[in-house]
């Protein structure tokens, strides 16, 4: 028999229940340290917990006799206090996992999983230990007596962080496996769980792939959108001299992207990709196919594209197939704000401001919050001699944000011509 015995079991509970107040302070002010400093693109969700007296004793009889016998007052487990921080993407994960590292003085960090071949699957998740800081030790709701109650040198608390998959397969795992007397002898029986994991981290992958493609098409979007707009401001100035001159940007055209085999997804992003390089005739080539495949395209998508080759067009200068493009655009999706506002654009650079004006009108009708379009109805109603209403959509521009050289100009040409009026 071992010289060491485990005190009695009601003492270790009252000991471990004493501390439960102060513990659970202290998980609170750290959960909230962690929502101040974790910065995503998409929240993530925080669960928190202190250990049951029920696991913490389960867990105290594993410790080998030596290790417990050493220990006075309160063991102390790593797992006592509990932070779960559950994210939408694997990227997530990472991002978190430097951001704790940042703002704690971390102690350890296990990528649970990461050394399963390829053939495992299993339970994943980052387990980050860290050390309790100085402010989130004490909380004035404490009473006085908890105050002073002793703290272990050695607390820590332990930081999970997983995505929602991740968390979903360990919170079932957990009750099919880890709560139950007999878990699954059976190996069809564990075929299917080890197959049901696979499907998830699967998933959780191409979730991911699904991000970086949004992320990148995203990213070379803007990129063509704000090359369009400044094209547009050159082409709309008042006192542009450049008006009629030819704008392209052709750089060595290449064959069409080898994308044009695969997905739609693939299609599009070479065709804005193509575009923002430069090579139009590359990407109308490319735009003009996913439309011809129509039959695979909602309306939405359509509209989508149209507007796309709309703006390569107008790139070229071809203005009446960007028109047309652009009209299809809105046709498809009548609440596509921006391709109606860009068919106001191609009615500025024509002369015809009247087409131009309800263009804009209709655009700002759908979306309000558009600087742009405000500025740019204001530039057709000066160009049809409506001064009052082009000061007072240059004022709504203003107070939207769109503020720089050529809305001043306007604004002291509309001026002179009120001083003229007087």
């Amino acid at each position: 028999m071992s010289e060491y015995e485990l005190p009695n079991k009601s003492v270790i509970e009252k000991e471990y229940t004493s501390y439960n107040s102060i513990l659970t302070c202290i998980m609170y002010n750290i959960e909230n340290k962690l929502q101040e400093i974790i910065k995503l693109s998409t929240k993530p969700v925080y669960k928190a917990r202190i250990k049951s007296f029920h696991s913490y004793y389960k867990k105290l009889l594993k410790l080998k006799p030596q290790d417990a016998a050493e220990k006075k007052g309160l063991v102390c487990l790593t797992d006592m206090i509990g932070i779960r921080i559950v994210c939408a993407f694997l990227e997530d994960l990472y991002d978190v996992e430097e951001q704790i590292k940042q703002n704690f003085k971390v102690k350890e960090i296990e990528h649970k999983g990461a050394n399963q071949s390829v053939r495992e699957f299993g339970y994943e998740s980052i387990h980050i230990l860290i050390e309790i800081p100085d402010e989130c030790r004490h909380n004035r709701t404490i009473s006085n007596k908890e105050k002073t109650h002793p703290l272990p040198e050695n607390l820590v608390c332990e930081i999970q962080v997983r995505t929602i998959l991740q968390d979903a397969w360990a919170e079932v795992e957990h009750e099919l496996i880890y709560k139950t007397e007999f878990t699954p002898f059976d190996m069809p029986l564990r075929r299917k769980l080890a197959s049901i994991n696979a499907s998830l981290s699967l998933a959780d992958i191409i979730f991911q792939e699904i991000r970086d493609y949004q992320k990148k098409l995203q990213k070379e979007v803007e990129e063509r959108r704000e090359a369009f707009y400044s094209q547009a401001d050159m082409l709309t100035e008042l006192d542009s001299t450049t008006k009629k001159k030819e704008i392209t940007d052709k750089k060595d055209l290449k064959n069409v992207s080898p994308y044009l085999r695969g997905t739609i997804d693939d299609m599009i992003l070479a065709a804005i990709q193509a575009h923002n390089e430069g090579k139009l005739d590359d990407a109308i080539t490319i735009y003009t196919r996913i439309i011809e495949s129509q039959k695979e395209l909602n309306e939405n998508v359509l509209s989508v594209i149209y507007k796309h080759r709309g703006m390569a067009y107008f790139a070229q200068n071809k203005y009446d197939e960007a028109l047309s493009d652009f009209q299809n655009s809105s046709k498809y999706s009548p609440n596509n704000f921006r391709s109606i506002y860009y068919e106001g654009i191609i009615y500025t650079v024509k002369n015809e401001n009247e087409k131009a004006i309800e263009c804009f009108t209709r655009s700002i009708n759908i979306n309000e919050f558009q600087s742009h379009a405000f500025y740019r109805r204001s530039l057709a109603y000066y160009n049809v001699n409506e001064y009052q209403k082009a000061l007072e959509d240059l004022s709504s521009a203003e107070k939207l944000g769109f503020n720089n050289e050529e809305c001043q100009n306007l604004h002291n040409k509309l001026l002179k011509k009120f001083d003229m009026n007087m």
